[in-house]
């Protein structure tokens, strides 16, 4: 089971990630949607992205990019761009004009959003399934995403706990996503990053 771990916006939790023994497959950025508490703006994130992401993959998340933010990123080491809200037409046209990989996320309620995927198939490197909750870490009944038939990656997010079986997502996805459960008062917590890197190693060392 993969792990990404988004809403990083200091330099200091970065570096610590990306020198773990065993860091996560994906890192995630806010790059363009200011209600997050987690967003990152430009300047500081140019600077935080410096640091050399060694085995993990840089994440740029947007809501409903425009020409100007992307434009403006272009240039920064993103390996994907985890895209919201945009028709798989638009999604295609960023994929071919900046020659990147694509997360492809869906809010999900109930099973009609789930299959709002199939949409998306011929653009999408990646299927994220989220919560409608967007920066509030809300959850959704992930047994609506048992039955996707795709040759895709498929990752979860959406109010997963660092108290959970952790254990169980793995029989309906490839990768989890987690954010706010690494907090504490609002900040990334390292002693909570390293729990969850240690449950993953796990996890992945009996299978």
């Amino acid at each position: 089971m993969k792990l990404k771990i988004c809403g990083i916006s200091d330099s200091k939790t970065l570096k610590h990630i990306v020198s773990h023994p065993h860091p996560p497959e994906y890192i995630g950025f806010i790059v363009n949607y200011p209600k997050s508490k987690r967003f990152v703006e430009y300047n500081n994130l140019n600077k935080i992205l410096k640091i050399n992401k060694k085995k993990s993959k840089y994440v740029a998340v947007l809501v409903k990019p425009n020409d100007d933010i992307l434009e403006k990123i272009k240039t920064l080491p993103f390996d994907y761009y985890q895209i919201y809200d945009l028709t798989a037409k638009q999604i295609k046209f960023i994929k071919k004009k900046y020659k990147i990989k694509i997360i492809v996320a869906l809010t999900i309620q109930n099973k009609n959003d789930v299959l709002k995927y199939q949409d998306f198939e011929h653009v999408a490197d990646i299927f994220l399934f989220d919560s409608k909750g967007y920066e509030k870490s809300l959850s959704f009944n992930h047994k609506l995403i048992e039955s996707i038939k795709s040759n895709k990656e498929l990752m979860l997010a959406g109010n997963i706990q660092l108290k959970d079986n952790l254990d169980n997502y793995k029989k309906i996805i490839d990768t989890i996503d987690i954010s706010g459960s690494l907090e504490t008062s609002g900040l990334k917590d390292i002693s909570k990053i390293n729990i969850l890197l240690k449950k993953i190693k796990k996890i992945n060392d009996q299978t």
